[in-house]
């Protein structure tokens, strides 16, 4: 719809509000609802929003580190346009209008926080290259039977998951759960974001959906969407849904895999497909790979931006820790899959579900683009076997700071995305380390408490 259209729909369906929302840094959905008056009126010029909210992070705690915003500011408004191609109406809230908003300006300007707005820059990249992004992300997440209020008074302890045991693709724990289950298939479907495929994961109230794919600035509206929408609809039923990345040690960690490929423009050839090249993968889709393959150890606090994250990054967990790709091989960092042109793609597994979706499918994209535009050779051979064991290229920095400062000091970050953007993540994510490094732990009262 466009801005007529809207404005028509809104007066024939006499609704007097609308919800907008934007992602911070971290991924997470801030926003506010206004009036019709409001929101005709900022259609143009945006609407004012105090810029604490890229000042914070996850727990509101301001950053003493970044030059962006501070108190040496004064948190001033910054003007939040909503993106009109996003309308969609939430059916579990009364079918309020809903809209996704960034803060990119008309002249192509934009906060160097935004990671929206930066999705935006790296597509149009591609764009001008000749190229359509396809991409889609598929999330692991579990469910407790919790609330924010239980977990509060139980200090996080003593967390009672939905169902137990392990029991993945299990057809039974979703019957028992069916309401929540088909809630989530359909009331997401009707929020405009289709899955294509919805089941349990191994570990105890794990479920797993793959999102339907599209070009990459609509995939990360839906997959920041759908995060977002899966807690909403759990709270319906009395669960909690959560993405963190590993929140058991025993547990397997739940992942936020990136699959993409590129297309022409008319969306009529997957260029990332021969017919007569080996397991059909095209030049493009070498270089495309050899780039990811070059820039992962210099962008990954994009794909692993928590502290958290680190802990799902561990051998035999699922999750990749060497710089490996390979066919179809679930313990590499990359994945090729090419059983016809339709689905040939790849498939980037460092991501886990705690990852800001804007900030991994940038990273994934421009790594991507890098190696075409300097038509990298793929001479990483495919690993058949273990990924785990194939370190002839190097492993996965093990912690959030080692990866950030490998971020902060490679010009490849700011060749990809600019100098205000990559000084501003990386600082976000040392100030990450720096809370974390405060803190302490019960892993730490247990072993030392009374025997030291």
């Amino acid at each position: 719809m466009d801005k007529q259209q809207i404005v028509a729909y809104l007066k024939e369906k006499n609704v007097d509000k609308i919800k907008f929302a934007f992602a911070d840094i971290d991924g997470i959905l801030r926003g506010k609802i206004i009036g019709n008056e409001k929101f005709t009126d900022g259609l143009k010029d945006g609407y004012g929003f105090c810029d604490v909210v890229f000042g914070w992070d996850s727990a509101d705690a301001v950053y003493n580190n970044v030059e962006l915003t501070g108190w040496h500011t004064g948190y001033p408004d910054r003007p939040a346009k909503i993106d009109l191609s996003t309308f969609r109406i939430i059916p579990w809230q009364d079918n309020i209008p809903f809209f996704l908003a960034d803060f990119s300006n008309a002249n192509g300007n934009s906060l160097a926080a935004c990671s929206r707005s930066l999705l935006k820059h790296i597509s149009k990249q591609c764009e001008d290259m000749g190229y359509h992004p396809e991409f889609a992300q598929e999330f692991e997440w579990f469910n407790f039977r919790e609330s924010s209020q239980s977990l509060h008074d139980k200090s996080y302890t003593d967390i009672q998951t939905l169902t137990p045991d392990m029991f993945g693709y299990s057809i039974l724990r979703t019957s028992q759960n069916s309401s929540f289950y088909y809630d989530l298939f359909n009331l997401l479907k009707a929020f405009d974001i289709p899955l294509e495929g919805l089941h349990t994961e191994t570990g105890p109230g794990v479920y797993e959906a793959a999102i339907s794919h599209d070009h990459v600035l609509k995939a990360a509206d839906k997959a920041v969407l759908f995060k977002n929408a899966v807690k909403e609809i759990a709270n319906l039923h009395g669960i909690m849904a959560s993405f963190i990345a590993k929140w058991n040690e025993n547990l397997p960690g739940c992942s936020g895999h990136i699959h993409q490929s590129l297309w022409n423009k008319d969306k009529s050839k997957n260029l990332f497909y021969i017919t007569d090249g080996e397991n059909n993968m095209s030049d493009l889709l070498k270089h495309y790979l050899a780039g990811q393959l070059h820039c992962l150890p210099y962008i990954l606090p994009m794909y692993a931006p928590t502290i958290n994250s680190y802990k799902r990054l561990v051998e035999g967990a699922w999750a990749p820790t060497t710089v490996t790709w390979g066919i179809d091989n679930r313990t590499t960092a990359i994945r090729i899959l090419h059983s016809s042109e339709k689905y040939t793609r790849l498939e980037t597994r460092i991501p886990g579900s705690d990852s800001n979706p804007y900030l991994a499918m940038a990273a994934a994209l421009a790594s991507g683009l890098y190696g075409i535009k300097h038509k990298l050779p793929l001479n990483i051979k495919p690993t058949t076997g273990n990924g785990y064991q194939d370190k002839t290229h190097g492993t996965l920095s093990p912690n959030l700071y080692e990866a950030t400062m490998a971020m902060r000091n490679s010009p490849i970050a700011t060749e990809l995305f600019g100098t205000d953007f990559t000084e501003h993540f990386t600082q976000t994510r040392l100030w990450e380390w720096k809370q974390y490094s405060k803190a302490v732990t019960d892993w730490e009262l247990k072993r030392y408490f009374e025997i030291i």
